[in-house]
Formats: C-alpha cells, sequence, structure tokens
C-alpha cells in the first residue's frame, strides 16, 4: 500500500465546499481514506447559486455529465452579469464571459475601440462583445466552433441550486470511496507533542481520526480558526457591506441566461434565474441601512411570488492570514469571504482544492508545503478583493451616503496603481495568476467610467475607413450569430429539463 492511499483525510462539514472537496478527492485519489463529518443540525448557507466558466471545466474534470448536472440541480446558464445603476443610476453595462471584440494587429481590441470612440463612429463597448448581444436576447446554446470559423467561442457558466449541487457531488463521491460520517463534532483533539489536530469528537462520542483535516465548517472556521487561530485580515473599511438577506421567488420568463446585480440605497441586490424560481438577495452596510429597511427594498423588487421567509446573513469580508496551518487546511467560507459581487465563492472553493491537489502531502507536512498554498491564497485573494472594491470605487451613484464614502475612500496601493495605469494609458497587464484578466478589468473600468485619456499609439497605424469597416463588420458577425441561437429557458428544458421531485425539493431549500 502506498503512502498516499494510507492517508487519512478528514473533511469537516459538508455544504458546497465540503462535497466539491470531497467529490475532487474521491475522484482523482481513489482508495484514500475520506471521510467527511457533517450533522444534519447545522444548516448551510447555500445561497451562493452563481458561477463563473470554471465550473465548467471543474465539472468536466470529474466527469460529470452536464445534461446529468443541469437536470439534478435545476441549472440555467449564464453568460455574464448584468451591471444595473453602478456607474449612475440610469446606467447598466455587462461583464461578459469571453472575448472581447476581435483580433486585429498587435493590440487589444479595446485599444482601437478608444481611438474610434474619439473619432465619433464607435458604439457603446458592449456592441462588440458577442456573449453580451447573445444575453441581451435572452438566448443560449452549445456552440461546436470549427477550426476555420473566424467567431469566437461562447463560454458559459451556470446558475444552479446550491444545496441541490452538494446532495449531487455527494452522490458521486460516496460511489468512489468517501464516507459520510453524521454527527455534531463537540471536541477537537490535538497531538501531545505536535501540535496537529489528531481527531475530532462528535456528540455520539464517535471519535474520527486523521492526518490531514479540511476545514468546510463555514464562516465559524471551527479548526482553523477556532482550534488553530489562524487570525482574519479584516477588509471591511474597504468593503463595508456587512449583510445580505436572501429570499427565493417563482420563476417567470424570459428565464435569462445572466446575473443581475442591481445597485440599491446602500448595497445592491441579486437577482439568479433558477430552473425552478429566481434567488433574490440584497447585500447591504448595516451602518447606512436597517435589517427591516434593506428586507423591505428586496421584496419590493422581485419578480415573482414569495417562496420562502426571507433570510439574514452576517459576514465580514477578509482572509485567514493563513488557510493551511499545521496538518488543516480551510477550503470555502472557513478561508475567508469576498461579498458575491462577481460570483466567485465557489470558484475559490474550487481553486482551493485544485492548490490542494497539487500540493497533497506524501508523509509529514512541511512547512515549504504550507508556505506555498498559503501565499498563493493570499495572493487569489487580494487581486480579487481589488477587482470586487474597483465596483465600489468607481461608482456613479452620487448623493448616496454609502457610495459617496466608497468613491472617497483610500483603495490598496495595487488597486490604485491599476487604475491610473489604465486611465492613462488604456493598459492594464493582470498577473496570469489572477482570476481576472484584462477582459474583465477593461469591461468593469469602462462600464463604470474609468476611461482612457489616451490610447496606444499603434492603434493609430491603422487607416480610420478600415477601422469603422472592422467595427462594424464585427457587430454585424456578433448580432447574426446571436440571431440564430434558440431561446435560453426553451433550450434549458429541451436540454435537461428538471425532474419533478427535485422540483419541490429544490423550492424549500
Amino acid at each position: 500500500m502506498s503512502e498516499l492511499t494510507q492517508l487519512r483525510i478528514v473533511i469537516v462539514g459538508g455544504g458546497t465546499a465540503g462535497w466539491m472537496t470531497a467529490a475532487a478527492l474521491g475522484r482523482f485519489y481513489e482508495g484514500a481514506s475520506v471521510t467527511l463529518v457533517e450533522s444534519d443540525e447545522i444548516g448551510i448557507v447555500g445561497v451562493g447559486e452563481a458561477t463563473i466558466p470554471h465550473i465548467v471545466t471543474f465539472n468536466q474534470a470529474l466527469g460529470i455529465d452536464e445534461a446529468e448536472f443541469v437536470a439534478a440541480t435545476g441549472a440555467t446558464y449564464k453568460l455574464g452579469i448584468a451591471f444595473e445603476g453602478w456607474g449612475a443610476p440610469d446606467e447598466a453595462y455587462v461583464h461578459a464571459f469571453g472575448q472581447v471584440g476581435r483580433g486585429i494587429g498587435l493590440l487589444p481590441f479595446h485599444q482601437y475601440w478608444l481611438r474610434a470612440r474619439s473619432l465619433g463612429f464607435a458604439k457603446p463597448f458592449g456592441h462588440y462583445l458577442l456573449n453580451t448581444i447573445i444575453l441581451a436576447g435572452d438566448r443560449f446554446a452549445h456552440i461546436e466552433r470549427e477550426p476555420e470559423n473566424p467567431l469566437p467561442p461562447v463560454p458559459y457558466a451556470f446558475h444552479f441550486d446550491a444545496s441541490l449541487y452538494a446532495r449531487f457531488l455527494r452522490g458521486f463521491a460516496e460511489k468512489r470511496g468517501v464516507v459520510r460520517q453524521e454527527g455534531r463534532i463537540v471536541a477537537v483533539n490535538r497531538h501531545p507533542t505536535s501540535g496537529d489536530v489528531a481527531s475530532v469528537t462528535l456528540a455520539n462520542g464517535t471519535q474520527v481520526d486523521g492526518e490531514l483535516f479540511i476545514d468546510c465548517s463555514g464562516f465559524r472556521g471551527l479548526l482553523i480558526e477556532q482550534e488553530l487561530e489562524a487570525g482574519f485580515e479584516d477588509w471591511s473599511h474597504w468593503l463595508p457591506c456587512d449583510r445580505a438577506t436572501a429570499v427565493p421567488c417563482a420563476s417567470v420568463t424570459p428565464v435569462t441566461p445572466y446575473t443581475r446585480a442591481i445597485a440599491r440605497k446602500a448595497g445592491w441586490q441579486w437577482r439568479i434565474p433558477l430552473q425552478h424560481r429566481i434567488g433574490n438577495g440584497h447585500v447591504y452596510c448595516s451602518r447606512h441601512v436597517s435589517e427591516d429597511e434593506a428586507t423591505s427594498i428586496l421584496l419590493a423588487n422581485i419578480d415573482g411570488e414569495q417562496m420562502a421567509e426571507p433570510r439574514t446573513l452576517r459576514f465580514t469580508t477578509g482572509r485567514r492570514r493563513k488557510a493551511w496551518v499545521r496538518n488543516v487546511v480551510a477550503i470555502g467560507l472557513s478561508s475567508g469571504f469576498i461579498e458575491p459581487l462577481e460570483s466567485t465563492s465557489i470558484h475559490l472553493i474550487q481553486t482551493a482544492v485544485n492548490r490542494l491537489l497539487e500540493l497533497l502531502p506524501r508523509g509529514e507536512i512541511s512547512e515549504f508545503t504550507r508556505e506555498s498554498y498559503n501565499a498563493r491564497a493570499a495572493f487569489e485573494m487580494e487581486r480579487l478583493r481589488d477587482f470586487i472594491v474597483l465596483h465600489y470605487h468607481a461608482n456613479g451613484r452620487v448623493g448616496g451616503a454609502l457610495w459617496d464614502e466608497l468613491r472617497t475612500i483610500e483603495i490598496p496601493d495595487t488597486l490604485h496603481q491599476r487604475i491610473e495605469l489604465f486611465r492613462e494609458t488604456g493598459g492594464v497587464f493582470p498577473s496570469l495568476d489572477e482570476l481576472f484578466d484584462l477582459r474583465g478589468w477593461v469591461q468593469v473600468m469602462i462600464g463604470q467610467g474609468v476611461m482612457p485619456k489616451r490610447w496606444h499609439p499603434l492603434a493609430d497605424t491603422i487607416e480610420e475607413s478600415r477601422l469603422r469597416h472592422f467595427l462594424e463588420m464585427t457587430e454585424q458577425a456578433y448580432v447574426q450569430e446571436a440571431a440564430r441561437l434558440p431561446d435560453h429557458g426553451a433550450y434549458v428544458s429541451r436540454f435537461a429539463p428538471m425532474p419533478r421531485q427535485d422540483v419541490a425539493a429544490g423550492a424549500s431549500a
């Protein structure tokens, strides 16, 4: 028996984080001992229902059939996020997945668009984004591109019921040897000499031993914080929203293939369409609006019949100072939290699982392993933090107390430098390790009015008539492509209709 198969891994907590971790370990390390401990007495957060395209890669790596997944989780497709009222109360833009414009010359598309804008013939930026045009018509279909086809791919993500996804992954993981242990943890036991976590004791007296523990216990961080005191870096001075009230409502048509992020008095509202319901929530700052008022704002702005009582969550934005301490790795909310503005919570679980798989020890855990994991986790969270702060800082909602405050705060130096470089030159250069690349940064900055003063000089080497023709042909090709796609809701219902027994289960989750 190899050292790997002898490694006993204990996952503390279920939900999306726990079962994503369990599914990946069960799939890629079959034969290893993996036990997941969760209690039916403890609820899960379970309101995160929007994702980004990386989830498609995760499911494919596990070998999950997409139609089966879509049917089991009440999923719909997502092509981007519509931000309404962030630049100014009456303005909107889309942060769309996929390619921005089309390639021409050596420069990114937006540099040529900036020059065309100065000449007076460029349309708004979204007219040159294929996914933005497709989602505006509420359309979707899987598209297989031929190599000679000049049109870009149509990357997508999902909206799904997080509780149903956890249930789906539980079945997947258990078939691959993961053992679920029901019970509430009442004690954490440490090794007398090393100080590592040796076992956890359940309320019924059962003791679960392990060499590596994965903390998926949510905000409380049962192992990583309550036991090992990893510490927490508070980012609420940059991201002061600290509450979220969520409520589901009945579905309405059309079933839109995008998330809506609608700016409100002291925060923003999400709208996430699933097959069997619409997920709604209001993220807000409790210093500027009460829970009662925030709930009233939310209920006054939902589309269908209310399906449950509103539920409020409290949170502090930030990260654990160390996500891997001794023999405990924090994954999910236990490792930190950045509000769901760009649908990144599930992605952060995915990247943490990837790092764990890359660094899974074959013996004693080295300090170099922990340091590598923690450095990469910190970098990812800090760059993502900057991207979320950008949305708030570059707002145009003059006269709102929270919004005025956020426009004038001192932002992180890393973000300040990026904004100023873009303003001066139109250049933005994310590192390869960042989640959001040039396409995301450009869309959000232009969408919220951070407009460069100039463009790259190479953009001037193309004749004006050729540039005009290029923009016209790009928009025309994308409009024609979008027009041939079917209605998104009709496509989902044909591709993977949700079984009726899961509709009722999902509505009450």
